[in-house]
């Protein structure tokens, strides 16, 4: 091989990026110790821009086309390197490929809960997950901050630092915005386009990229709070505990004989609720028909107190008690209005007569 073939071998003469992955970012041309010589061919191809470093510092940046790498054609190489020669002679410099196009359907999710505090259920913890979409706008920037030298630089080795900030500027937005967790729901867009340009604010000075789009597809309360959503809904839906009570009843009857009981006790049970519920409506109205005795001094005891029936205020665990309910059953009554309550800091207190004027309805 002559010398001159030699020499023409170790230059190169077409720049250009051919490969087809999906999750490339960025890729180095491999030079192998080669020259770039005067009047080499640069390929750009569409979501493509190539960026010449030399020694270190961002030379000149091409956007789609074909190029011919001349003196006039890279002003800014030609001044880093300082040639007297006109660029008569080959020259060696980094050529990075950096793809432009639109990175989408990329996943994001809060790996642990977002604690805030809500309107209805106070402190509480979130979760939330969804997608979004980015692209490169600053190749040097971006060269800089996030690829370094890397070769081949994938979308794998960015991921998890993308979601990590857009997971920091979403809790941070979600706490300050105040939203009540039952309204996020029927704000997923909103929500998403509001934290666009606060996303956007932190990414592209920093890493050179631009989040085109942020949808957030779902908030989640943990399950111990639904749970008790679900059983807040079904007191809802359930209203009046009178006719829950007598629903239960008839529920158990249709069911048959259960553990520990027939079909043909069931009728009898009920009967015997019934006839409790109506003797204890009975003695209430009784115990407040009869004259109020005159106070005793606290060392003796008024004659008859402890059969004098039920006392002036109830629990709700004694109302529950007497209804053969539960006491969440008796609060949630008591918050829908039907029964009539005091509350004394965060408990509940039933007068005789409330219970009674509820009985008799």
């Amino acid at each position: 091989m002559s010398l001159f073939r030699f020499i023409k071998n170790e230059l190169i003469e077409i720049i250009e990026f051919v490969d087809d992955s999906r999750d490339t970012l960025t890729w180095r041309f491999p030079d192998e110790d080669r020259a770039i010589k005067n009047g080499a061919q640069l390929i750009v191809r569409e979501s493509q821009v190539a960026q010449f470093v030399y020694l270190g510092q961002y030379g000149d940046q091409f956007k789609p086309g074909k190029y011919s790498l001349t003196t006039e054609n890279i002003p800014i190489l030609t001044t880093l390197k300082g040639w007297k020669y006109g660029f008569q002679s080959p020259f060696k410099a980094d050529v990075y490929f950096v793809t432009t196009r639109l990175f989408t359907g990329n996943k994001w999710g809060t790996a642990n809960p977002i604690m805030m505090r809500d309107e209805d259920f106070g402190a509480v913890r979130l979760r939330a997950f969804g997608t979004f979409d980015f692209r490169i706008v600053d190749a040097p920037v971006f060269l800089k901050e996030v690829a370094g030298t890397d070769h081949h630089f994938r979308l794998d080795e960015f991921a998890d630092t993308m979601r990590s900030r857009i997971v920091s500027v979403f809790s941070e937005s979600l706490a300050s915005a105040r939203i009540p967790a039952l309204d996020v729901a029927s704000r997923y867009s909103e929500l998403g386009e509001a934290l666009l340009p606060l996303i956007n604010g932190q990414v592209v000075p920093k890493y050179g990229l631009e989040i085109t789009s942020f949808i957030v597809e779902n908030i989640s309360v943990p399950p111990e709070v639904e749970a008790a959503i679900d059983k807040r809904s079904s007191m809802a839906a359930i209203g009046n505990l009178n006719d829950y009570v007598k629903f239960q009843m008839a529920q158990s009857m249709t069911q048959g004989g259960g553990e520990g009981g027939s079909a043909a006790a069931l009728p009898a049970q009920m009967a015997m609720g019934f006839g409790l519920a109506q003797e204890m409506v009975k003695q209430m109205q009784a115990a407040s028909a009869a004259p109020i005795a005159p106070p005793q001094s606290a060392a003796t005891p008024a004659p008859g107190a402890a059969a004098a029936g039920l006392p002036e205020l109830l629990t709700p665990a004694q109302v529950a008690e007497i209804l053969a309910v539960s006491e969440q059953d008796v609060i949630a009554t008591i918050e829908a209005g039907d029964l009539k309550a005091k509350k004394i800091g965060s408990a509940y207190r039933i007068t005789r007569g409330a219970l009674e004027a509820f009985l008799a309805e």
